[in-house]
């Protein structure tokens, strides 16, 4: 067995990066920007009024100093004319800043009669103006990689960029497998359980940019499952559940190789999830998973997020790690690193009583995975654990 580092670090050496699509601007949120975006223009592109109410030239801002209005400046709607001595705009936010104008006297600190306006005895300090190419101005860039917020869908708009670069979305096909299975809504017998993993992982899946295919639950025998490999020859990855451990009935392994999968490794120190491979298969990364429901979920946050960063070209890395306080003490753990359910509250951590890796009700309840390392010492309420947001 290998430890979950290094069955990281092998996944890794798997995957390469999808390749590039042009997507339009309002399609384009949550999606992996693949290239820079470059601004094309200044923003603001003229110096503008960042506050209701009177341009005029600063030097001459005295306390109770009186002007005369010669006119309007609004949104979309500039004023052509110069601001001479004496001489004011009234002017509203965003509007231009006429020319011969660095300043704005808020609409609050002016007393107006007719087209005289007079300034108040306490003036803000202002000036209420930006200057043009405050924001961004021509060449400046959103760099890439990085997933796109819709932050960064407002600052691409802004610079007059209508569509953009991303990674082509990885296709992930799911395949279950198990003669125990049915599909949710389906009348299952006595011997059944409903199919829940396929379900979870496509979830998340598209949560972490990918598009999540599920294939026909394919039964325990060779000819189901590569009828079930073959649907799935398209896709970037190929995520199996169950079937990967050495029961009778559990062939995708062996399978897997008749029809060409090159295996990494077999197996990983850790629980839930032990029974864990993966390989290539022709132009696929093929991940194992184990069929319990929280083992697969697990491994969905531990293996396949981090992999499907990398194939959005995000950079190979495990999921980052945080750490909270323990509310209660803890045993020591045994010789396998450890994802517990647990629930964060603030800056606390506490770890759910029942572990075991059939209980979705628990993971249901839980938004934290607790790390306990491999044989890890018995641990006090108050110190510091490792954990995995979920």
């Amino acid at each position: 067995m290998i430890t979950v580092n290094e069955a990281l670090d092998a996944i890794f050496e798997l995957v390469t990066p999808c390749g590039t699509e042009e997507v339009p601007l309002a399609e384009a949120a949550g999606r992996a920007l693949a290239a820079p975006v470059t601004a094309t223009r200044l923003q603001p592109p003229f110096a503008a009024s960042a506050m209701d109410g009177y341009a005029l030239n600063g030097v001459e801002a005295d306390p109770e100093a009186m002007f005369r209005v010669i006119g309007e400046s609004a949104a979309g709607h500039g004023f052509q004319g110069r601001v001479g001595p004496g001489e004011c705009v009234r002017i509203f936010t965003g509007a231009p800043m006429p020319e011969g104008a660095d300043r704005v006297i808020i609409q609050e600190d002016v007393d107006r009669k007719g087209d005289l306006i007079t300034l108040a005895r306490n003036l803000d300090k202002g000036p209420h103006a930006r200057p043009a190419g405050a924001d961004f101005a021509p060449g400046d860039t959103i760099p890439a990689p990085r997933v796109l917020s819709p932050a960064d869908i407002a600052l691409a708009a802004a610079m007059n960029v209508p569509t953009l670069t991303v990674t082509r979305k990885p296709i992930v096909a799911l395949l279950a497998t198990g003669d125990e299975l049915v599909m949710p809504g389906e009348e299952p017998g006595p011997d059944h359980i409903i199919a829940s993993n396929s379900f979870g992982l496509k979830a998340l899946i598209e949560a972490n940019g990918g598009h999540a295919r599920m294939l026909p639950i394919a039964r325990d025998n060779a000819g189901s499952l590569r009828t079930a490999f073959e649907l799935a020859s398209d896709a970037d990855l190929i995520v199996t559940i169950g079937g990967a451990s050495v029961g009778d009935h559990d062939l995708v392994g062996d399978v897997a190789a008749e029809m060409g999968m090159d295996q990494s490794f077999y197996k990983v120190l850790m629980r839930p999830g032990k029974p864990l491979m993966a390989g290539r298969m022709g132009d696929a990364v093929m991940i194992g998973l184990p069929g319990n429901p929280v083992s697969a979920m697990v491994c969905g946050h531990v293996f396949l997020v981090p992999t499907l960063r990398a194939m959005l070209g995000l950079g190979a890395a495990a999921a980052p790690r945080m750490t909270a306080v323990l509310s209660t003490a803890v045993k020591e753990n045994g010789p396998r690193e450890h994802y517990m359910r647990a629930r964060i509250d603030g800056d606390k951590i506490t770890i759910f009583d029942r572990q075991d890796s059939a209980l979705l009700s628990v993971l249901s309840q839980a938004n934290a995975l607790a790390i306990r390392p491999a044989s890890d010492r018995a641990r006090d309420a108050g110190e510091r654990l490792d954990y995995l947001p979920i």
